[in-house]
């Protein structure tokens, strides 16, 4: 029997450039290699421009990746990034080089809609098939996405925001202090920002609401590792979270068990605009979910319309 292609998805994000390889047995994703690396370049942006030390390690990432593809010989590939070179101006300058060190592979800057549909895609496929209407938020390091879907198919509407945990944490807690001003300020911020959202996704035109990417793993781990139980992420557990953060009252003190070492120092940033999602959606639950964008991405290599 014939082998599968091998395929992979590259997600160049805000927070972390990802690389996923593997193959689908029908349905089913089969990984053969996997590899995250934290870059954060959406905390280096110079006066609109990447800086040249965030080029240097993006490129060294992208460098190790296309080696990989070449170990891996991977037959299909998608290379997809996302806010942090949407915004940057010296964007073209990365992509050209990064290719590059891809083996030539094309580097995709999606649109904020377009990352939402693929992020949709991702997550709903790793859920249990089901005919609910699904809200599926996004919360990244530069970006927010929204989408509302039914099954496997992401609806028209599908909505990106310019705010993340690098971004906030950033603007917000640069000095690395957790108070509750600093904390009213950024909820503040996430709240205007996401305004629209309130009209878009009104109470009512969902069944299930679901969380994905870095801040709602580094809540649901929280959680877990103080006996909260699992999912789903609960109004008064988030706001339990930001009261442990105030309590320690500087990101470079935060020690709390669960979370990991390399979500600490935007898990502030992201926490706050977690809690203006709930306030603008009027949430009261959400359930972390895994999958997301490299996965969608993924799906699409395969099954581009479906």
């Amino acid at each position: 029997m014939e082998h599968p292609p091998t395929i992979a998805a590259i997600d160049l994000g805000s927070n972390s450039f990802r690389l996923e390889i593997g193959f689908f047995r029908g349905s089913e994703f089969v990984r053969q290699h996997y590899i995250k690396r934290t870059l954060r370049q959406g905390a280096c942006l110079e006066n609109g421009c990447l800086s040249a030390a965030a080029m240097q390690a993006g490129w060294a990432c992208l460098a190790e990746f296309g080696q990989l593809l070449h170990q891996h010989q991977v037959q299909h590939a998608r290379a997809v990034a996302t806010q942090t070179l949407r915004e940057a101006r010296n964007s073209a300058d990365f992509v050209r080089e990064g290719s590059r060190l891809l083996g030539g592979l094309p580097i995709d800057i999606i649109s904020g809609e377009q990352e939402a549909a693929l992020i949709y895609r991702g997550v709903a496929s790793q859920l249990p098939p089901s005919t609910d209407r699904r809200l599926i938020v996004d919360l990244g390091g530069r970006s927010t996405e929204i989408t509302l879907g039914q099954g496997l198919q992401a609806q028209q509407l599908a909505s990106s925001y310019p705010l993340g945990s690098v971004l906030w944490t950033g603007r917000f807690f640069g000095d690395g202090v957790l108070s509750e001003a600093a904390f009213a300020q950024a909820e503040a911020a996430a709240s205007t920002v996401l305004a629209q959202a309130a009209t878009l996704f009104p109470i009512g035109s969902w069944d299930c609401a679901y969380a994905s990417a870095g801040t709602a793993t580094a809540v649901s781990d929280v959680l877990a590792a103080h006996g909260h139980g699992a999912s789903p992420i609960t109004r008064a557990e988030v706001y339990w979270l930001r009261a442990q953060l105030l309590r320690c009252g500087h990101i470079g003190q935060l020690a709390l068990p669960g979370l990991r070492a390399d979500k600490a120092p935007v898990v502030a940033g992201g926490l706050s605009v977690l809690l203006a999602l709930f306030h603008t959606l009027q949430l009261q639950a959400m359930v972390p979910a895994q999958g997301a964008l490299r996965i969608g991405v993924l799906h699409s290599l395969c099954n581009p319309t479906g």
